[in-house]
């Protein structure tokens, strides 16, 4: 398991009878998580007093209750900063376990020593892009959604990269991969972390299972001769890590060479001293 402990502003304090514990920054927050199938007794004093909690409604969707918080503040991990706030379906704009993810990017990219440019996919908030970019990558960071790719301008903003190589884009990722590729245009780094379920901008049905290896495979015709690394996250319930590497080495090892790699992502809890599993990543390299 590949775990991020290396938070200051962040920490998952208890999770028990479905629901996570979380310090980010100076509020704690209570949130539903599927992973969370045990219930043990609730003994951090936090549980009786939250700043919010997100509860889902026995209709569908859910909210925020007991809300005792800004609208947004900032929250940081080591040279990246953060904007945070209480969003629907339960997110805060930030996956804290994606942390061990940009330790390893921008690793691999200091490496490297020449210069890289770096793709990332369904981007969110950027994460990886502020990570890349620090290290010194010139990025394009693709979503669909404006807010979100408004969200993650203002958070390199905050990490002091609003001068650096990025690229805004709001498009459809496999539309702008096509495009891209038919344009020539090359990168050295791929990162993506495609939803579990969605829909296109024609309305087709996107499911992750379904789709993942054909995105790939076309991902591909977008990596430059020389490429760094692939890097890709999955949230889907069930999904193991093993089918991840065998996506991985079935696309680019015969194009590329190198070895793929896979494994769970994962929180220490403070209360218990236990590992919260959170996803899947899988990461191929040179």
């Amino acid at each position: 398991m590949w775990l991020s402990d290396g938070w200051a502003d962040y920490a998952l304090l208890d999770c028990s009878g479905g629901e996570r514990l979380e310090r980010w920054g100076r509020y704690t927050l209570v949130r539903p998580d599927p992973q969370v199938i045990w219930d043990t007794p609730r003994r951090h004093p936090a549980w009786r007093s939250p700043d919010a909690r997100y509860t889902r409604s026995s209709s569908g969707g859910g909210g925020w209750t007991a809300h005792k918080l800004p609208a947004h503040w900032t929250v940081g991990y080591k040279a990246y900063s953060f904007r945070v706030s209480p969003m629907g379906f339960k997110h805060t704009g930030l996956f804290p376990e994606q942390a061990v993810n940009w330790d390893w990017l921008s690793g691999r990219i200091r490496a490297a020593g020449r210069p890289i440019r770096a793709l990332n996919l369904f981007a969110y908030t950027g994460g990886a892009t502020v990570a890349a970019a620090e290290a010194g990558a010139e990025v394009c960071h693709v979503d669909a959604a404006r807010g979100m790719v408004a969200l993650a301008r203002e958070n390199a903003a905050l990490s002091g990269l609003a001068d650096r190589p990025i690229r805004w884009i709001v498009d459809d990722c496999r539309a702008f991969v096509t495009r891209e590729i038919k344009r020539g245009h090359r990168y050295d780094v791929l990162l993506m972390d495609p939803p579990s379920y969605g829909r296109g901008p024609s309305g087709e049905v996107w499911k992750l299972e379904d789709g993942l290896f054909e995105l790939l495979t076309l991902c591909a015709g977008a990596l430059s001769d020389n490429p760094l690394c692939v890097l890709v996250n999955a949230y889907t319930t069930g999904l193991a890590p093993g089918a991840l590497s065998y996506l991985l080495q079935s696309v680019f090892v015969p194009l590329f060479g190198g070895r793929a790699e896979s494994g769970e992502l994962g929180l220490p809890v403070t209360e218990t001293g236990l590992t919260l599993p959170c996803g899947a990543t899988g990461r191929w390299t040179i």
